[in-house]
């Protein structure tokens, strides 16, 4: 009954970038340019685990899932931004807002327990290497996927659900896309159960993966000091050097993003840190596994040798 005090909104529309003023184009030049470089490096990863063999193994596997899931994010958030720096004031709809929202919960945390996935192979494979093939058979990997997705799937609804039962008077987005905090901003009531709700999720997602890499690279770092070589140390850790670095800096972001509290936010902050994890984080996955993962450059060199030849 409550809610028929209200006048409804049908349509949201989003600040964006607009206090950065006549430097829009210049952000749009720039954003587009990264945009470009990170879905053609993340569509390379891909192709180049798809089509050769040398790389048909979990580890790869669940990059080929993470780039995936890295693209399909972009494209939910991105091209919209992009827009919104050319053509100003751009109103969206209470629905594509929700499903905007939705996709990007879904993958965000989709990505989060990737990553954790990913630690989990490189403690099997380095501590455990005689039951490798066993412990990470097809069957395993697959299961690995889809209760990543699953959990994300399961936040989203949640998120989503909690926020779209909320009344909402204002209509600017101080963002650039329908993100949790900005969008819960706009509501008419007291959104306190909402804010327990997300930061709930948000902690779950962030927290729970972080505990479990941390775990994972404990066993994985005490069973490298015990290889007796210095040059089989290396070479064994050099096997989790990308992927540590892509977890050091998706995690860092998200936790900063998401657990810090709010009211400490400006706007320019959240704008930054949202670039941070829409447009940079995403480009450091193909950039850290293509410069620093020896086995990824020889499948390029493979893959242009056979093209050229």
């Amino acid at each position: 009954m409550q809610r028929k005090n209200f006048t409804e909104v049908a349509e949201f529309i989003f600040l964006g970038f607009s206090i950065f003023g006549n430097h829009q184009i210049t952000l749009f030049v720039v954003f587009l340019s990264t945009y470009i470089f990170t879905l053609t490096g993340n569509i390379i990863v891909i192709t180049v685990i798809c089509i050769d063999r040398h790389l048909h193994t979990p580890m790869y596997f669940f990059l080929s899932m993470l780039s995936s899931s890295e693209t399909v994010y972009t494209l939910v958030i991105i091209p919209r931004m992009l827009s919104g720096l050319i053509f100003y004031n751009q109103p969206i709809s209470l629905g594509s807002c929700a499903t905007q929202m939705f996709f990007f919960a879904i993958l965000a945390a989709n990505n989060c327990f990737l990553l954790t996935v990913m630690s989990y192979d490189r403690y099997v494979a380095i501590c455990k290497p005689l039951r490798y093939t066993v412990l990470m058979n097809k069957g395993v990997c697959a299961r690995l996927v889809c209760g990543s997705f699953g959990t994300g799937l399961v936040m989203a609804v949640l998120h989503v659900t909690a926020m779209f039962n909320l009344p909402f008077c204002g209509t600017v987005v101080e963002h650039f896309f329908c993100g949790i905090y900005p969008v819960m901003k706009l509501s008419c009531i007291d959104t306190t159960v909402n804010e327990i709700i997300s930061y709930g999720v948000s902690s779950f997602v962030i927290i729970v993966p972080v505990v479990l890499v941390f775990r994972s690279y404990i066993l994985i770092i005490s069973s490298i000091l015990k290889i007796p070589s210095v040059e089989g140390r290396k070479k064994t850790f050099a096997t989790c050097a990308s992927h540590l670095t892509v977890v050091v800096v998706h995690y860092g972001c998200a936790a900063i993003a998401y657990l810090k509290p709010k009211s400490e936010n400006a706007i320019e902050e959240d704008l930054l840190l949202s670039v941070t994890y829409t447009i940079i984080t995403p480009l450091l996955n193909p950039v850290v596994y293509s410069l620093r993962n020896k086995e990824v450059k020889d499948a390029l060199h493979r893959a242009v040798g056979r093209n050229s030849s």
